[in-house]
């Protein structure tokens, strides 16, 4: 009897045992759709911040997601998207392909296309044109700031979003692009403009040289994002600004986004000669750090604008220059994301951005949520594309105010 009860029990337990595994097919047996969401798993599993995910059963998610049919990539993709969903961290998140490519185009700082920066007009929902980028197709061929694009190849612009329409304009260097164009100038009748594509150099800097008062030249950078050109394309401002007698400068990272890790330390080395810049801490709490390396390219006096648009590989800037006290911070709170995303490439080209560390200002200062304070707190509503950077930008003018008083420039010599 006890024998046969020891059998029953070995028996019952196998059955419990095969019918967790049951269903899980052998890995050679795994749909294309699943092996996607299987790689998707993983890549988060070995690489996520947070070792708890969210403080639940991950592999418990893997085998409930792997239940599913999907039954083509639309329904994995959403089936990704849900899983990424349950980490409730906005920054880890699936790109699509057409996605996944635009950060890439965005990132590497080069592209094929027309040359055009285009926006929507808040107040007419209109596609127009920011600005052409020096020497591209778009500037030969006679585009100008807040000309008004109607149609793209004949496609009306009021049916497409500001994502599609870029899309639409970028293509193969040598092919054409129609664009349908209905001038800013006055009493200016509708043209149709075709424009041969080519590769276009995405510049991250603007720079100019201003004289608010006599004797003292003020190099104004604006920074947009930080791809993998921003730190040549700083420094080339950086030395003709100073050719040019530059005393101080402003460094504008005001609605800047981030972009790459490694471009926001490469800048930041342009800046400081001695110093940490920034400190990571990986899932193991491993803590490493990048430092200056004194390769500084001026000592002048600095003021940095921020706003509530710098974030990411901006804050981690602002961070290292307010820290060793190398700049003074003026506008508002910087956004607050002290997270570092690495992005992953799948096979059908589409890409994950997982958050894999977060950062720490060199005072040792976790920004998160809580974003950096600046120096100087002056706020501003909103203004024009064309008024960054004038009289009209409260922000800039409290910067000019700062460099030519007496106390940043005796602090500075």
């Amino acid at each position: 009897m006890r024998k046969r009860s020891f059998w029953v029990t070995l028996l019952v337990s196998f059955a419990l045992l095969f019918n967790c595994f049951a269903w899980t097919p052998h890995a050679g047996a795994f749909t294309e759709n699943q092996r996607l969401l299987l790689q998707s798993w993983r890549l988060v599993n070995q690489s996520y911040l947070d070792d708890t995910f969210n403080h639940q059963n991950w592999w418990l998610l893997r085998q409930d997601l792997l239940k599913r049919p999907l039954e083509d990539r639309d329904e994995t993709y959403d089936a990704i998207e849900e899983m990424l969903a349950t980490l409730d961290e906005p920054f880890t998140r699936l790109l699509r392909p057409e996605q996944y490519h635009n950060l890439q185009v965005s990132t590497a700082g080069e592209l094929s296309g027309v040359g055009l920066q285009i926006n929507i007009n808040p107040d007419t929902g209109n596609l127009e044109v920011v600005s052409p980028i020096e020497g591209s197709p778009a500037e030969a061929a006679g585009l100008k700031a807040r000309d008004r694009i109607l149609k793209i190849d004949d496609v009306d612009t009021t049916t497409l979003t500001l994502d599609e329409a870029a899309t639409k304009m970028r293509g193969p260097s040598g092919t054409k692009v129609s664009l349908t164009i209905l001038p800013h100038q006055e009493m200016s009748s509708i043209r149709e403009v075709e424009i041969v594509r080519d590769r276009i150099s995405l510049s991250p800097v603007t720079a100019s040289l201003d004289q608010p008062i006599p004797n003292l030249p003020i190099g104004y950078i604006r920074l947009n994002q930080f791809s993998a050109n921003a730190a040549q394309e700083m420094a080339e401002a950086i030395n003709n600004l100073e050719e040019e007698g530059a005393q101080a400068y402003i460094l504008d990272l005001r609605n800047n986004p981030g972009g790459l890790l490694q471009a926001g330390i490469e800048v930041a080395r342009l800046w400081i000669d001695n110093g940490t810049i920034v400190y990571t801490v990986n899932r193991q709490g491993v803590q490493d750090s990048f430092t200056a390396l004194g390769t500084a390219l001026t000592d002048d006096p600095l003021v940095l604008l921020v706003n509530q648009g710098t974030a990411s590989a901006s804050e981690i800037l602002a961070g290292a220059l307010q820290d060793n006290e190398r700049a003074i911070l003026v506008g508002e709170k910087t956004f607050g994301k002290g997270l570092i995303q690495s992005l992953f490439e799948l096979p059908d080209g589409a890409g994950l951005a997982i958050t894999v560390a977060k950062y720490e200002t060199p005072n040792h200062k976790d920004i998160h949520k809580l974003g950096i304070k600046p120096n100087q707190v002056v706020s501003q509503t909103p203004i024009s594309y064309e008024e960054i950077g004038t009289d009209n930008d409260p922000q800039y003018r409290a910067a000019i105010e700062l460099l030519t008083g007496n106390s940043v420039l005796a602090d500075a010599s």
